[in-house]
């Protein structure tokens, strides 16, 4: 869904009591004994939220597009996602496009979008959204909470684009801001913030961007292995990472995480180059700690 300049001054003149949208999203998979089969066995949609079905690629997987019908995120909506998977389920979780956050209006309050995942014993949950694209003007806020059990598994990622680039609006959002925290039954595993206020911190600081216009997070967890694994896991990913094309254009950061995973940082200055890299690492992971390659998700429109 494309908005024009006018469309934009059109939804920013109406009251807030139009704009504002409160809905969540709530799936629950579930895997099949006889069959080994996962399945998306509970679903929950208010709109604009809205998962079609779960397509099964291959290995008993469950893949499902996360949609949302009214194009993007406005100022005012209040949206969330919680995400089960159950013990011995594998499911993987993507967006149809990118999330494009539009600019606020006149006393709209922050763009927020909650999301809790409970991954289960012995199973396996990736979540590999498109890039978010905070337009000129807007301001989001996004808390993520992951909650893994025994031998859970998980591969998780976050690009950030600058805006729309083909607009030349680059870095023109108000504030963006990303919490997120990793735990297990018993402890947490990671607590991650990014918060990024272009108009009141130069983004091309040396400190921060520099020369770089994409950002990427990406976490690889599985509960239970020795602290020898993940760091033996690194040294592979950094070879990877060391072998991709356009190094120039990229940098990559990877370090393990006090235990039970490890976190990978992208700059990059063209979005393709940080997806195709996160995909590499992805790959190598999943068959470094199950023995299988990663899927790439089937896009959907």
């Amino acid at each position: 869904m494309l908005i024009t300049q006018h469309q934009e001054e059109v939804i920013a003149a109406t009251g807030p009591e139009k704009r504002r949208m409160r809905a969540s999203l709530r799936l629950s998979f579930a895997r099949d004994d006889a069959s080994g089969q996962t399945s998306l066995v509970f679903s929950y949609q208010e709109p604009p939220l809205r998962v079609i079905r779960a397509f099964r690629p291959e290995n008993g997987c469950a893949m499902a597009h996360l949609h949302n019908v009214s194009g993007g995120l406005f100022g005012g909506d209040d949206l969330s996602l919680q995400v089960k998977v159950g013990q011995g389920a594998e499911a993987q979780l993507t967006t149809t496009g990118a999330t494009r956050v539009y600019r606020l209006g006149p006393g709209f309050s922050i763009t927020s979008q909650h999301n809790e995942f409970s991954v289960a014993e012995d199973a396996i949950l990736e979540y590999v959204p498109d890039a978010i694209i905070p337009f000129g003007g807007s301001s989001y806020y996004q808390h993520t909470t992951v909650r893994l059990s025994p031998n859970a598994g998980l591969f998780w990622w976050e690009i950030l684009a600058p805006g729309r680039e083909a607009r030349n609006e680059v870095f023109a959002f108000e504030g963006l801001e990303m919490r997120s925290q990793i735990a297990t039954e018993s402890e947490i595993i990671t607590i991650d913030r990014i918060k990024l206020e272009p108009n009141k911190r130069c983004m091309a600081s040396p400190a921060r961007m520099g020369c770089y216009r994409y950002f990427a997070t990406f976490f690889v967890c599985k509960v239970g292995l020795r602290a020898e694994v993940w760091l033996d896991l690194e040294s592979r990913l950094r070879k990877v990472a060391a072998e991709m094309p356009r190094l120039d254009d990229t940098l990559w950061g990877i370090s393990t995480l006090r235990q039970h995973g490890l976190i990978i940082r992208c700059l990059a200055k063209q979005g393709c180059d940080a997806s195709s890299g996160l995909f590499c690492l992805w790959d190598a992971a999943k068959s470094s700690l199950y023995g299988r390659r990663a899927l790439r998700p089937r896009k959907v429109y």
